[in-house]
């Protein structure tokens, strides 16, 4: 039997080595983020230390923040190291470069110097920064739009490229503030950077994910949608840096206004998980025919305490290959659901759809395969815990006799 690549399937790419455009992506936005860094160092001193330990201590938990929005479905890490990496090395160093050279020959000698520095702030900046950050963006809608599923995925990619934006410039506001100061005023920058607002980049950039994800997933739209995104991720970072010039009263005019947009995002990403869950219930019964699933194993991928439960019963009665195999059976029987998702809205190709429904009824089919070949442990006898009398295609053959 042909060995076949669960993340591969589940990622519905070729099986194999990363492709040559990933690895090319990550060493060009490697280098970027070298040269900005670069940039830093020789520039910041002392404070350059203080500034880089400061800018990614907050970045681990809010990456986990991030991913906690789409555990139904994650997306692939390979996706989201790179996202990451465009957000904290293209996107730094070309708003580096465009925004130092828009200020020195376009805002300054027209507008004078204060002027000058408010203008590019307020408006050249937001237009540059959010353009190089929704750039990776429009390229997953181009190049791999079948892995964007809805406006869950849509966020989590803008998340990351802003988490990456926001870590890199935060190295030089808190060497600056170091330098400038000393640590009275590093403190209130980094209150204010790093515990008031540490999702403002992310916040900015989702407008553009929202965007994305509309075209990604609708057959109208496709370059009206992104458009308004973006114009919406330009217009909240001006609103944001506009503000930070007019006081403390401005300034939080504007993070209400930005509260507000999370609660709604997140509202979003809640009601789109319960549109998710109905589609599991809807289409996954369709196959109870194949034995793959019963209306017991329904419910429990309807239900993330459920799957967490069935994990930690596979690993408990065949070990790590078994909790491997239930892992794949779940996301492989989600990505099915979100499938037809795809097929109902008019966005799925009649042949891809068939190939990629094969090939997911086939990773199912080997998952549970891989499971019921280990032996089970006396301690569950009677099946698994959500069908401990089945029916399941999780019960073993000799204990349903039973």
């Amino acid at each position: 039997m042909a060995r076949v690549d669960p993340k591969a399937v589940l990622e519905g790419r070729i099986p194999g080595r990363p492709p040559i455009g990933l690895i090319a992506g990550l060493t060009v936005s490697g280098l970027c983020a070298l040269a900005a860094l670069g940039v830093d160092v020789l520039s910041g001193g002392g404070g350059f230390w203080v500034g880089l330990l400061l800018a990614v201590l907050p970045i681990p938990p809010l990456i986990a923040l991030a991913l906690a929005l789409d555990r139904l479905e994650p997306e692939p890490p390979r996706a989201l190291v790179f996202a990451f990496m465009w957000g904290a090395g293209v996107a730094v160093l070309g708003a580096l470069v465009l925004n130092t050279a828009g200020l020195l020959y376009v805002t300054v000698p027209v507008f004078g110097e204060a002027d000058g520095h408010f203008v590019s702030a307020t408006f050249g900046a937001p237009v540059i920064e959010e353009t190089l950050k929704g750039a990776v963006l429009f390229g997953m809608l181009w190049l791999r739009r079948n892995e964007i599923d809805g406006f869950a995925d849509g966020l989590i990619y803008a998340a990351m490229v802003g988490l990456g934006f926001a870590m890199m410039e935060n190295i030089t506001y808190y060497m600056r503030a170091f330098e400038d100061g000393g640590a009275q005023q590093l403190q209130a920058v980094f209150i204010l950077r790093g515990l008031v607002a540490p999702l403002s980049h992310p916040l900015f950039t989702s407008m553009t994910g929202l965007g994305v994800a509309y075209a990604a997933t609708h057959r109208r739209g496709q370059l009206l949608a992104p458009l308004a995104g973006l114009l919406g991720a330009m217009i909240l970072h001006g609103l944001w840096n506009g503000a930070a010039s007019t006081g403390l009263a401005g300034l939080g005019v504007v993070y209400l206004l930005d509260f507000c947009i999370l609660v709604g995002l997140i509202a979003i990403v809640a009601v789109e998980r319960r549109s998710t869950v109905r589609r599991i219930e809807t289409y996954l019964p369709l196959y109870a025919a194949t034995g793959l699933v019963t209306a017991a194993d329904v419910r429990m991928l309807r239900s993330i305490p459920a799957r967490r439960a069935a994990r930690r019963w596979a690993r408990a009665v065949g070990g790590p290959p078994a909790g491997r195999a239930m892992v794949d059976y779940q996301l492989a029987a989600t990505e099915l659901a979100l499938l037809h998702k795809r097929a109902d809205r008019g966005v799925a190709d009649p042949h891809w759809f068939t190939a990629r429904r094969d090939a997911l009824l086939n990773l199912m089919a080997l998952a549970r395969h891989a499971f019921l070949r280990v032996p089970q442990a006396p301690r569950a006898p009677g099946g698994p815990p959500w069908a401990p009398r089945g029916p399941s295609g999780f019960l073993r053959p000799d204990l349903r006799k039973r």
